[in-house]
C-alpha cells in the first residue's frame, strides 16, 4: 500500500506569495488529488493569510519536489502529514 501524504501549507501573503505558489502546482498538477483553499471573509474583511490543504497523489518523488519547491517560497509554511 502506497503512503497518503497530505500537505497543508500557510500562505501568509497571498497578493505577494499566490502567482509563485499558483506556478508551483501548475506543474505539479498530476500529483495533486485534491486541493482546498481556506481564507477569512466577510463584507468589510479579505484575509492576506490562507491555508492550502493538498491530498497527494503519485510517486512519492515527485511530492517531495512539490514539497521543497513550496518551502522555497517566501512567506510559506509547510507542514506534511504521512499515513
Amino acid at each position: 500500500m502506497s503512503k497518503r501524504i497530505i500537505l497543508g501549507v500557510h500562505v501568509t501573503n497571498r497578493v505577494k506569495n499566490i502567482a509563485q505558489v499558483q506556478k508551483v502546482l501548475t506543474t505539479y498538477g498530476c500529483n495533486i488529488k485534491t486541493r482546498l483553499g481556506l481564507h477569512e471573509v466577510g463584507e468589510a474583511y479579505c484575509a492576506p493569510n490562507g491555508l492550502l490543504i493538498i491530498e497527494t497523489y503519485g510517486a512519492q518523488k515527485k511530492i517531495l519536489e512539490l514539497e521543497k519547491k513550496l518551502k522555497k517560497i517566501s512567506g510559506l509554511a509547510v507542514r506534511k502529514m504521512v499515513f
